[in-house]
């Protein structure tokens, strides 16, 4: 389809429109024509307001029958409106732009809200629902309301603030989008082969385009976002397929083709069984690290599953074939953990040591280098420090990304320039559900450790109210009493970062001076130095603390199997995986353990993440539930999500059936013609190039 230079040929879209258009990203009709409804308001979908249940995600249409603008002291306003249909009253509220909604909703005016419901009392509410004005008294022609009662199917678009200032509400976005098919019929290009098409009973790009946008039945809608849906998905499964046949296509890596004394030593010092799962995870890496081509894979298991165990075997296969292995982990603490860790394990094997952060002193810096350069040092384990310029490897041979998912993609790129070719394994303690793997990590090779350690005892998890803390304090120590250790975790998030560690701090010194004056207690945050961090770690470890108060800086990484309970004050605060990743410092030896989550007041999302910790322990399970309340590009985060945030209507999670069918038939592609060079794959390989490349140029190392 040829772009336009300028919306401005449509009737309706004037200099200060069209402005508006291009800083939210449509500038062209081919812009145009790719902005898809968020969602559409179709009869059958639409629910009762007396049918509603507390925490459902629904659409409802009614009649606004009052508004009321609230002043809450300090500055702070709300908006209010109360919609009715007939068989009950639905109460909106506002905190945010409550200016802008108070003089765009009015009584009288017919809306599609669409948002979570709450019951506040016996009324069900939506707090920040996404609306749409269908009608107002008054309005000229037939509207979204005669639309609506006619059955027709509306499509809703995305408009920020900024556009339904300029009038550009979804109703306008709607005609324009109508108006630029009647008035510039467009011509779409087909960019998948007639037998790809054919072969998964796709609808043309062109009738897709034109049902996303002029549905003419919920079955012909369906259709068409199922094309769209398969398209998008497809071309991110062939990038990651193209990208596996040009690694396999390029420089060879250093092959480990033999295992010797060292990770035979470290085998025969274990003190109990590897899981079958470990096992394998060490098969399917050595099995790469053996293969001479460079190993990506990412090793996933859940809190507490031996990772780290696998990632030793991988490090002394590297020093037994000559070659340095580096560890990267993202905070001072964690990297501080697993370097004491290496060094009770590896070092009366004959490995040499080394760990390197940011703060240490420039005299014992230098002299670090020197020995990383020189091949003094086997392994090195450190922050984001060993991605610095001046740090020089020997011989690196293998790469170790722990929590990868906490690096940016340049850091990542970063530690990997640091030889020509090195085998690299991404480790995350963050389960991630196998839709979600395929559609971010689709070009690495994925080892998953499902079982947990023998021996370990299961986790109580529990909820608690503020009030109930003295009779949790008198539980935590009775258990202290029985040679026990216990955490008291306090949130620590970047917007109030300060406060909230001056209200650590403040906490601990009255847990210390007036509620367990009579135990050792110890502090642990990121304002402490390194020296003092591990003053507090081994204190802890040793048994010299009974009660380590801190912050989230002990998320990961902290392994004492004597601690077996965890408190975490204002845990509506944190993410599930937050909770579920510090709940994993618990439970580690043969004694049975214990989670509180402590809460002062509940919300709709913190209510369902504090009961979704709390009803399992499975971090898998509990990675779908995130996904399904936060979304994929939420969940990952920024720097994790790489390709993924880019999707436009595909969803990795509801729509996995088509992800593995646009997958199967991406690599199958790619299998037959590795570099989309034959003839009847000139469509999709222009696409391809033209259009989708720019999109996921980060993503390369991801």
């Amino acid at each position: 389809m040829a772009a336009i230079s300028s919306l401005q040929g449509i009737k309706g879209v004037g200099p200060k429109r069209a402005a508006v258009l291009a800083e939210a990203g449509i500038r062209t009709l081919e812009d145009l024509y790719d902005c898809f409804p968020r969602r559409y308001l179709d009869r059958s979908g639409i629910r009762k307001i007396a049918e509603l249940v507390d925490g459902q995600t629904v659409t409802v249409v009614g009649t606004v029958s009052e508004t009321r603008l609230e002043n809450g002291g300090r500055g702070r306003s709300r908006f209010r409106a109360t919609v009715a249909d007939g068989s009950g009253v639905l109460e909106l509220t506002w905190f945010r732009g409550v200016h802008f909604f108070s003089r765009s909703i009015e009584a009288g005016d017919m809306v599609a809200v669409h948002g979570k419901v709450s019951f506040f009392g016996r009324r069900p509410g939506m707090q920040h629902p996404d609306y749409d004005r269908l009608g107002r008294p008054g309005d000229e022609g037939p509207g979204d309301v005669e639309l609506f009662r006619t059955g027709a199917i509306i499509p809703i678009y995305p408009t920020s603030e900024s556009m339904k200032q300029a009038g550009l509400n979804s109703a306008m976005l709607r005609m324009i989008v109508h108006r630029a098919f009647r008035d510039l019929p467009p011509v779409f290009e087909e960019h998948l082969d007639r037998e790809t098409i054919e072969a998964n009973g796709l609808m043309s790009i062109g009738e897709a385009y034109r049902q996303i946008h002029l549905p003419e039945s919920a079955v012909a809608l369906e259709r068409a976002r199922y094309r769209m849906k398969w398209s998008e998905l497809f071309f991110y499964q062939l990038f990651f397929a193209l990208r596996r046949a040009q690694e396999r296509r390029g420089p060879s890596a250093v092959r480990f083709d033999h295992s010797g004394r060292t990770t035979a030593g470290l085998h025969a010092q274990l003190p109990f069984e590897m899981t079958g799962a470990q096992k394998q995870a060490v098969r399917e890496i050595y099995r790469d690290l053996r293969s001479g081509r460079q190993m990506n894979r990412l090793l996933q298991g859940d809190v507490g599953s031996g990772k780290t165990l696998v990632a030793q075997f991988a490090m002394t296969l590297a020093s037994d074939n000559g070659v340095q292995a580096a560890f990267m982990a993202p905070t001072e603490i964690l990297a501080f953990q697993h370097y004491m860790g290496m060094k009770r394990s590896l070092e009366p094997l004959g490995l040499k040591i080394c760990l390197l952060t940011g703060k240490q002193g420039k005299r014992e810096r230098q002299a670090l280098l020197a020995g990383i350069g020189s091949g003094e040092f086997d392994i090195v384990v450190g922050t984001h420090a060993i991605i610095e310029g001046e740090v020089r490897f020997h011989r690196l041979g293998l790469a170790i990304i722990d929590e990868q998912h906490r690096f940016g993609v340049m850091q990542r790129k970063a530690l990997q320039d640091k030889a020509g070719n090195p085998h690299v394994l991404l480790m995350t303690a963050t389960p991630i559900p196998r839709t979600l793997t395929m559609g971010v990590y689709g070009d690495l090779d994925v080892s998953v450790i499902f079982e947990m350690p023998a021996g370990r005892s299961p986790i109580r998890t529990r909820l608690c109210r503020e009030e109930e803390k003295p009779k949790l304090f008198g539980l935590l120590r009775e258990e202290i009493r029985q040679g026990r250790q216990a955490y008291i975790v306090y949130p620590l998030v970047e917007e109030s970062e300060k406060l909230d560690l001056k209200a650590a701090t403040e906490s601990y010194e009255q847990l210390r001076g007036e509620v367990f004056a009579d135990l050792r207690l110890g502090l642990i945050h990121g304002q402490l130095t390194p020296a003092e961090k591990e003053r507090v770690m081994e204190g802890f470890r040793l048994g010299e603390i009974d009660l380590l108060v801190g912050t989230t800086v002990i998320e990961v990484g902290v392994d004492v199997p004597n601690a077996t309970v965890m408190v975490i004050e204002h845990a509506e605060r944190f993410g599930i995986s937050q909770l579920h990743q510090l709940r994993g410092r618990v439970g580690r030896g043969v004694h049975s353990s214990s989670c509180f989550l402590v809460y002062s007041k509940l919300s709709g999302d913190s209510r369902e993440r504090l009961q979704a910790v709390a009803s399992t322990t499975d971090g898998f399970r509990l990675s779908e539930i995130d996904l399904q309340i936060r979304g994929a590009g939420n969940l990952l985060g920024r720097e994790q999500s790489g390709a993924v945030s880019g999707l436009r209507i595909a969803d990795l999670l509801a729509d996995a059936g088509i992800l593995r069918s646009a997958r199967v038939a991406a690599f199958a592609l790619v299998s037959r013609d590795n570099r989309l060079e034959q003839p009847a794959h000139a469509a999709i390989r222009a696409y391809y190039h033209g259009r989708f490349r720019k999109r996921v140029e980060l993503a390369d190392v991801g």
